[in-house]
């Protein structure tokens, strides 16, 4: 001990107070990042600029599906993460999360032959077979997605001070497009994009004259 205060006189004084500056400066910043001391924050006013480059357009595809119907849903995510052997409040995340998000039904009018179109000879009759509605890949709408609460570990917290993307949500929204997914397989929406599209064409077709229009789906 006494070896130790003795080298601590002997050092330059310019050390010392470059010593003491870099530890005032990281107790500093870290009261930013853990917001422990309050109005930090606030002291140095942040200015957000986009220095995004321009879009670039890599590819055009052309569309021959018809969108008969959309879904709206909503999800809450309840995902947690336990280390081993570690209580919570060492290690370990818990995060809610609300997402909401759309799918579509569509029927892929690209797929009909023309085996799968019949007209009479009189031109009133019209017998039309499709091919079943699917649904699209579900779409997550950052503006109604959010998160409700995160609760994260003593050393997650740490970790954040050091990450690029502290706090990441890419594993909830992940599973809120699973859970979005899934609940529109059982929502009947392919049945409700079918009925609509088969309204949509007799619609058309007897607007054109024909007067018994058929539509199936095989």
């Amino acid at each position: 001990m006494t070896t130790s205060l003795g080298r601590l006189r002997r050092m330059p004084g310019w050390t010392k107070v470059v010593a003491a500056l870099v530890l005032v400066l990281v107790v500093f910043f870290a009261g930013i990042r853990l917001s422990v001391l309050p109005g930090l924050k606030d002291l140095f006013g942040t200015e957000t600029r986009d220095r995004s480059g321009p879009a670039l357009l890599q590819s055009i595809q052309d569309m021959s599906r018809y969108d008969a119907a959309s879904g709206n849903f909503q999800v809450v995510v309840d995902l947690e993460k336990d280390a081993r052997f570690l209580p919570d409040a060492v290690r370990g995340t818990r995060t809610l999360y609300v997402g909401a998000g759309t799918v579509d039904a569509y029927v892929d009018l690209g797929q009909v032959g023309e085996d799968d179109v019949t007209v009479d000879e009189d031109r009133t009759t019209a017998t039309l077979r499709l091919p079943h509605a699917r649904l699209g890949k579900p779409a997550l709408d950052p503006d109604r997605s959010y998160a409700v609460s995160k609760q994260r570990g003593l050393l997650d917290r740490l970790g954040d001070l050091f990450s690029d993307n502290p706090n990441s949500e890419q594993a909830v929204q992940k599973l809120a497009v699973r859970h979005i997914g899934e609940a529109a397989k059982e929502s009947g929406l392919t049945a409700r994009a079918e009925r609509n599209t088969t309204g949509m064409l007799t619609g058309l077709l007897r607007s054109l004259g024909f007067t018994r229009v058929t539509v199936t789906y095989a």
